[in-house]
């Protein structure tokens, strides 16, 4: 397919997801309509499953695709993995925990949280005093919440589990970190990695994507009762999986063959293009502290706490004392700067957050980040004038 045509956007979209996706991956989106149980497609569905292992560095994990949003990654884990009446313990460092406990909830697990201050992580030492309390069949914890922008240490996380309860799940809600955080899910010890196919993985949003260890699915297949799901239990989609790894068709549900051929294009550019996974993780680090740093500079403040909780991925500032989102986001509008409001109840209305991830990173020659930054300053200047 030929992609001499490039698409033309006026404006830098820089929310923390969905990003800006080159324009390969667009033209894979736009393929033409193709039978989800062809050999043809069956062979890229497979090249998907075996790329999203290898992306988090796994020998044997088990990835799950599925047409649906994120949040269909809770409903795997809660409906698979948690029986009703067993414990879940999630580790809470933005609006997202709150989401993901109440989606345990609703399939019938006791869940018990461990708050930390708003821009903080949960300590280690508590998740050891909470392990050491009850005996949970999961603990959940959100890599980068995107509400806070807060990065949690999920090796750290993971060694607390396996030390004191090393029968208990590690689960990670991993959406807004793949591809622009590390997870090396086998030698960490973690057993669900879910994440969506929007923000770094640099992709249309529509696919879940969850990765399963086999110890996983191990307690999935040994569970007393039956699953809770329909459309997302294992039973039903892991032969799927398991035969189109094996490059042969297989029917459940029609997975979302055009966005399988934009995820197919996007991936074999994060893990066989010039920039190597490494260099891709290096580079989100370094424009992330520069980001960080020009707005830093001009009187904004990050929302965590402590460099070691930031996120490389994206950036929630605080406004200057004095501004509001009334006077930065519109004026970012005109300048073809597209970023995010508030998210988090408690201060929803003190912060905007910006996405710097993907192909705005990794490719500097669009020019993405120096415009950001630039807006930013601009923008403040201005608003700066119209108090005067």
């Amino acid at each position: 397919m030929s992609t001499d045509s490039k698409f033309v956007q006026s404006c830098v979209f820089s929310i923390p997801g969905p990003i800006e996706v080159t324009d390969e991956v667009l033209f894979a989106n736009a393929h033409p309509s193709m039978s989800h149980m062809s050999p043809d497609f069956a062979r890229v569905f497979g090249d998907c499953i075996r790329m999203t292992r290898q992306l988090l560095y796994s020998e044997d994990a088990q990835p799950f695709l599925i047409a649906g949003s994120g949040t269909l990654g809770w409903d795997q884990v809660s409906a698979n993995l948690v029986e009703p009446g067993e414990n879940a313990l999630v580790l809470h460092s933005g609006y997202f925990a709150d989401s993901f406990a109440d989606c345990l909830q609703t399939y019938g697990a006791n869940v018990d949280q461990i708050k930390a201050e708003i821009g903080g992580a949960v300590k280690e030492a508590d998740i050891e005093s909470a392990l050491q309390a009850k005996k949970y069949k999961i603990v959940t914890v959100t890599h980068v919440d995107t509400s806070t922008a807060v990065l949690s240490d999920i090796k750290a996380i993971a060694n607390v589990v396996k030390r004191v309860s090393p029968d208990t799940l590690v689960v990670v809600d991993a959406v807004c970190s793949v591809a622009s955080e590390e997870i090396q899910m086998d030698a960490w010890g973690i057993d669900v990695v879910l994440t969506a196919s929007q923000k770094g993985l640099g992709t249309p949003p529509g696919l879940s994507i969850l990765v399963a260890s086999q110890k996983a699915v191990q307690v999935f297949e040994n569970r007393s009762t039956p699953v809770t799901t329909y459309y997302g239990s294992w039973k039903k989609w892991l032969p799927v999986m398991k035969a189109y790894e094996n490059n042969t068709a297989a029917y459940f549900a029609t997975p979302p063959v055009n966005l399988i051929y934009a995820f197919h294009a996007s991936l074999t550019q994060i893990m066989q293009g010039s920039v190597s996974l490494e260099q891709r993780f290096k580079l989100h680090k370094e424009v992330s502290r520069r980001v960080k740093k020009a707005a830093e500079e001009i009187g904004f403040k990050g929302v965590p706490l402590s460099e070691d909780v930031q996120a490389n991925g994206m950036s929630a500032l605080y406004f200057p004392d004095g501004f509001t989102a009334s006077d930065i986001v519109p004026r970012l509008l005109k300048k073809d700067v597209v970023v995010a409001g508030g998210l988090h109840a408690s201060i929803k209305d003190k912060y905007f957050r910006i996405g710097h991830m993907g192909v705005s990173v990794v490719d500097p020659s669009r020019g993405d980040i120096d415009k950001v930054i630039s807006a930013v300053k601009e923008s403040l200047a201005e608003a700066k004038v119209s108090k005067q």
